[in-house]
């Protein structure tokens, strides 16, 4: 499945900017899983203390529009502010029992760590032909996430030699940067990578990453389409959606 040009001229580019989850490593589901799992907890608990009905997270109708490709924190407080619960900051530091947003985005990490030791990393063929392609043309390449675990996840699948910047939540913690759908994160990789945004690519799977690409007026944006549905990353601005980052490596002949 291709909407729009189907061959990329990398030659015309200088870098590409790969987010991580969802892209590189087939790790999406499993975050989407924990998300549902540790708000569906804190869902039942209020339920019950509020006398009002239980309203499950749902991954298709709340992971894309509210957490998907942002920041864990800000990704906690979009979906409760889409339920029109308000709960108070807290601190990085809050324990994963308590109940402020950055209690609960801990919580979510303490799920996903737990995955990430028991289950280990798969990562998606294509995409890892893909990067390989690049680094032979000499093509830049740098790993832009708003996960804080993208280091320990390129490590457990093995890939953490094949990128020269990553640009993850902790870097955009440190430097104090804006997460998706702001485009500041790629645009750091750019710069450490010392080339302008009009010669490097986004690479997305999730809507917010996408519209981050569109809003940094970067020369092209590719979304990766592994939920079926092409039409939404088409509609927040991708220039090209494939399902699959493999057959954007021109076949030999």
């Amino acid at each position: 499945m291709i909407i729009g040009e189907s061959k990329v001229d990398w030659k015309r580019f200088d870098a590409v900017l790969f987010d991580l989850d969802g892209v590189i490593t087939a790790t999406a589901t499993v975050h989407s899983a924990s998300w549902k799992k540790m708000f569906d907890e804190f869902l039942t608990e209020r339920a019950h203390q509020t006398g009002t009905p239980f309203v499950p997270f749902e991954i298709e109708g709340d992971y894309k529009p509210y957490v998907d490709g942002r920041p864990r924190y800000d990704g906690v407080a979009t979906f409760l502010k889409s339920r029109g619960i308000d709960l108070p900051r807290g601190e990085p530091s809050d324990g994963p029992d308590e109940k402020t947003v950055c209690g609960l985005g801990n919580r979510k990490n303490e799920l996903i760590q737990e995955v990430l030791a028991t289950d280990g990393v798969e990562v998606y063929d294509g995409s890892v032909k893909l990067v390989h392609y690049l680094r032979k043309l000499g093509v830049r390449q740098a790993i832009v996430s708003s996960s804080k675990n993208a280091e320990a996840v390129l490590r457990a699948a093995g890939l953490l030699d094949l990128f020269e910047i990553r640009v993850d939540g902790v870097v955009a913690a440190k430097l104090k940067l804006p997460g998706k759908p702001r485009p500041d994160t790629f645009v750091e990789a750019a710069r450490e990578l010392g080339v302008t945004v009009e010669k490097a690519v986004v690479v997305e799977d999730a809507l917010a990453g996408v519209e981050a690409g569109v809003a940094g007026h970067f020369g092209l944006v590719i979304g990766v389409d592994r939920e079926g549905d092409p039409e939404a990353l088409s509609a927040a601005g991708a220039h090209l959606v494939v399902d699959d980052l493999g057959v954007l490596v021109p076949r030999e002949d």
